[in-house]
């Protein structure tokens, strides 16, 4: 390519890319912003990743400021915003607990919030940095913590609507996932999210549905919110079978170089998926995530040859259970044992993606920190029972001089 054609490709290219930003201020041309700020309400489960689109701005604002708030008019707003040159966050690089303020990031004037949590819920603002609105949602992030499992091959049915007056409480189940297996059996399952309907909602507030918005939502008064309280999230699981897709071939060259590398009548190991390595120490607990996976995606786990079903192994099916998948499709070992020994293969969307290779040792040095769940648990444990020693001690005691005073100190009145 002379220099001639390539100038002239780099002219089309650029003309393509300020056709696409011409197109994009286009959409907010044909979009006016409402003249009353309104607040669209939108549900998710907690540790999900969401986007808020800000569907309209003027055209002479060239970048948004999003703001944050708990509650309509309160004093504390987060100001959520990139224009200081933060780099973009990642979704891998986000740690469960973290605050707000490094788990969102602004890409094309919408923001997106990274493994939202129950906190997280309240308002959103799009706007500019002098504080004027132009587009608002009403977030509302439900706890996973009580989720119920409904198990459809084994007959059982979610939760029945509840009616109070004219309040009604239901569920509004996701899509189904895709089989989280191919070519055995597998498992697929719908989130369900808590919903209500009632005529006393706030008219601010707009709703999919006619009086219809999220159990969580700002639109609920107080003591309508309090009536749908013990209506939890619900997961929708059942039995699916779907044939794999046909993989490539490996081209015959490949193979023969592995059976040049490999020694004389045998052939080298291949990995199905790519394989990590670590090792364990035995009694530590241990959580083990699929690469890329969300807790919407369908997720399964497997050790060596054994099957892990949520129908055995999901959280909360038995309360003793040691080994087990919590909610955001990740697999927890509780203390460790000699047996855990083996590879744990991860499935998302019916492919298996990656392995772990886990090795069990009880020699080593693990540092001691707080930031341990286990070690926070064992610590509070001890004090407790050294508050009950000390509290049985002292009432010993004084029960002790409540005898010794009323034996040498008799009541001599009549």
């Amino acid at each position: 390519m002379n220099l001639a054609q390539a100038t002239v490709l780099l002219w089309v290219l650029g003309s393509l890319q300020a056709f696409e930003i011409v197109e994009k201020e286009n959409i907010f041309q044909r979009t006016p912003c409402p003249a009353f700020l309104m607040f669209d309400n939108a549900a998710y489960l907690a540790d999900m990743s969401f986007e808020l689109p800000c569907h309209c701005k003027p055209e002479e604002v060239s970048a948004v400021v999003w703001y944050y708030q708990k509650h309509l008019g309160s004093g504390h707003t987060k100001v959520l915003t990139d224009f200081d040159g933060r780099v973009l966050t990642e979704a891998a690089q986000v740690r469960v607990g973290s605050d707000m303020l490094v788990r969102f990031s602004i890409h094309m004037f919408s923001l997106l919030v990274f493994r939202a949590q129950p906190e997280d819920s309240g308002l959103y603002f799009c706007g500019t940095r002098k504080g004027d609105y132009f587009y608002a949602y009403d977030v509302d992030i439900q706890s996973s913590e009580r989720m119920v499992a409904t198990f459809e091959d084994q007959g059982q049915e979610p939760f029945a609507d509840e009616y109070h007056g004219s309040l009604r409480v239901f569920t509004t189940f996701w899509e189904w996932t895709p089989c989280d297996r191919c070519g055995v059996r597998g498992e697929q399952w719908r989130i369900g999210l808590c919903y209500l309907q009632s005529p006393d909602l706030s008219p601010r507030y707009r709703k999919t549905l006619p009086d219809v918005v999220s159990c969580g939502s700002r639109a609920v008064p107080r003591q309508l919110r309090a009536k749908a309280r013990d209506h939890v999230p619900e997961l929708l699981l059942r039995s699916c079978l779907v044939p794999c897709e046909k993989k490539k071939k490996i081209q015959e060259g490949v193979m023969a170089l592995f059976s040049y590398v490999a020694k004389v009548g045998s052939r080298p190991w291949l990995p199905p998926v790519p394989i990590q390595f670590h090792q364990q120490r035995l009694g530590h607990g241990l959580i083990i995530s699929c690469p890329g996976a969300r807790p919407e995606h369908a997720v399964a786990w497997d050790k060596d040859h054994q099957y892990l079903y949520r129908t055995q192994y999901l959280k909360g099916v038995n309360g003793s259970m040691r080994v087990f998948i919590d909610h955001g499709n990740h697999l927890h070992i509780r203390f460790t044992q000699l047996e855990d020994r083996g590879i744990y293969y991860c499935w998302r969307q019916g492919v298996r993606i990656a392995g772990l290779r886990l090795g069990v040792t009880s020699r080593g040095r693990y540092p001691v920190s707080f930031s341990n769940p286990e070690i926070r648990a064992a610590l509070v444990l001890t004090l407790i029972g050294y508050l009950l020693i000390t509290a049985v001690f002292i009432t010993i005691h004084l029960c002790r001089c409540c005898c010794y005073l009323f034996r040498c100190y008799p009541n001599f009145s009549p």
